[in-house]
């Protein structure tokens, strides 16, 4: 079943930084100071990827409990980046520029080649990877 839950984003207008509250949570998101910031939290990008790398280890590390492998810990290094289509040999559309994220997964434990290959699929299945990969209906509304 699907947490349907409220996040509330709080911003000013003076400043850049916003509040986020996701239920008894409270985190912040703000830009770099290059870029007009105070830096006093992740961009949403960092968020983005912070989202997908702690899904893909979440989802690797129940699927290792249930099959009772000998998995010790997961790291996800994940990389942002925007790159001409015409570099992506796999990509449809060829002359716009493309989001591009990197995952590094480094699984420690006594795991055979098998069960880190399985675990690598795994985390390429885990829900938030999949809703990046899916067509998305975003709905903004003005209240």
């Amino acid at each position: 079943m699907t947490d349907t839950r409220t996040i509330i984003v709080r911003g000013k207008a003076d400043s850049l930084a916003q509040e986020i509250v996701v239920g008894r949570h409270r985190l912040s998101a703000d830009e770099p100071t290059s870029l007009g910031g105070t830096d006093t939290g992740p961009n949403p990008y960092d968020l983005l990827l912070a989202a997908l790398g702690s899904c893909k280890s979440i989802t690797v590390t129940m699927y290792a409990r249930r099959k009772n492998w000998p998995l010790e810990s997961v790291t996800v290094r994940l990389r942002h980046s925007r790159i001409h289509a015409n570099d992506c040999e796999s990509c449809e559309t060829k002359d716009v520029l493309l989001d591009r994220i990197e995952c590094d997964v480094e699984f420690a434990g006594g795991l055979t080649a098998d069960e880190r290959a399985r675990l690598l699929e795994i985390a390429n299945r885990c829900p938030v990877h999949r809703t990046l990969t899916s067509e998305i209906d975003i709905r903004t509304r003005l209240l």
